[in-house]
């Protein structure tokens, strides 16, 4: 299970990514900056909050924008203030529960500081929002098998793409197979991105076997001592009986063939439809066990709030942020980087 592709084996548990530790409540200590993960295409640090910072415009000018509002025309931290501020949570798609919970917890640290100042109460909501997002990144184990699920129109392809090109640039061996057979064009749309990355990409005919493409995906990425095989899935939510034996056969197909093989399921939501994308998240994992969520297109909402119930109700971790079109735009998640780039 040595790392497999370029150059020297390695060990097969590479380092972890060193995530920032929670802020404690009122301290004046900068927020630790995230580390890189040495697994995947790294960059500058300010690149990446850059074009972080970008993408979350919409988001930054909805939730900062009226909460700064509210500070500055507060001069009293009442009950009053705490109604708008969770009226603000709600409108960024946070949902009812978690900004209850927020605004509770919000509550109590301002009275047990004896807080006065709505600006002091404003950081102390960003400490917050930093604890719930907060999530340890387990270390990446090779080789490795990616199941990429959701609904159709999520950006489940492109998200493949970029994740494919992402590890490629950081010199790993990747392998793609298009298990969404039920799609006409999904086969043919991921073989456009295997292309542009520069990968193999196993496909058969539309409506063959999915679990079949899979078991041809493992020999190929075996055949290649490849460190991580992608596998694109079908989007269908209407019959889940149908969607949990399909993946439970493909799931049986990896551990048969593929022993030792890490194998992550990533659910993709797209950040645009809210509250929906929340309970398309109930529902997959209702129906398979979700390693993470690739929360897409969050440059083109102002309701990224979406983020912190996924990972409050759910307690699932946002592993990957899509922030823009490019490739560079696809992010590892890091819950002090977002919250600094919402306020």
């Amino acid at each position: 299970m040595g790392l497999f592709g370029f150059g020297k084996k390695k060990d097969n548990n590479t380092p972890a990514e060193v995530a920032p530790q929670p802020i404690q409540p009122q301290s004046s200590q900068p927020v630790d900056k995230p580390q890189e993960q040495p697994d995947e295409q790294t960059e500058t640090k300010g690149g990446i909050f850059s074009r972080l910072w970008k993408g979350l415009t919409k988001t930054r000018n909805n939730i900062a924008g009226k909460v700064d509002d509210l500070v500055e025309s507060t001069e009293v931290i009442d009950e009053d203030f705490y109604e708008s501020l969770v009226d603000i949570l709600i409108m960024s798609d946070m949902g009812v529960r978690t900004s209850d919970k927020v605004i509770t917890e919000l509550k109590k640290r301002v009275k047990e500081g004896k807080i006065t100042s709505a600006k002091e109460a404003r950081e102390i909501l960003k400490t917050i929002l930093k604890e719930i997002m907060f999530q340890p990144r387990d270390p990446l184990k090779w080789p490795m098998v990616m199941l990429i699920v959701g609904v159709n129109g999520v950006g489940k392809t492109t998200t493949i793409g970029k994740l494919a090109m992402r590890f490629k640039a950081a010199r790993h061996s990747v392998v793609l197979a298009a298990a969404d057979t039920f799609r006409a064009a999904a086969a043919d749309q991921l073989e456009i991105w295997a292309d542009r990355a520069g990968v193999p990409l196993v496909r058969h005919a539309e409506g063959a076997d999915p679990a079949a493409v899979v078991f041809d995906g493992i020999k190929k990425a075996q055949a290649q001592e490849a460190d991580l095989l992608i596998v694109d899935t079908a989007g269908r939510l209407h019959n889940k009986k149908n969607l949990m034996d399909e993946l439970e056969k493909i799931y049986r197909v990896i551990t048969k063939e593929y022993v030792g093989a890490e194998v992550r399921t990533y659910l993709v939501i797209d950040a645009t439809t809210g509250q929906n994308g929340l309970q398309q998240a109930k529902t997959f994992a209702e129906v398979t066990k979700v390693s993470g969520i690739v929360l897409t297109k969050l440059d083109g909402t102002a309701k990224g709030g979406i983020a912190v119930a996924i990972r409050d109700e759910l307690g699932l971790p946002v592993s990957y942020i899509g922030v823009g079109e490019g490739i560079e735009d696809l992010q590892a998640f890091d819950a002090a980087s977002f919250v600094d780039a919402i306020f």
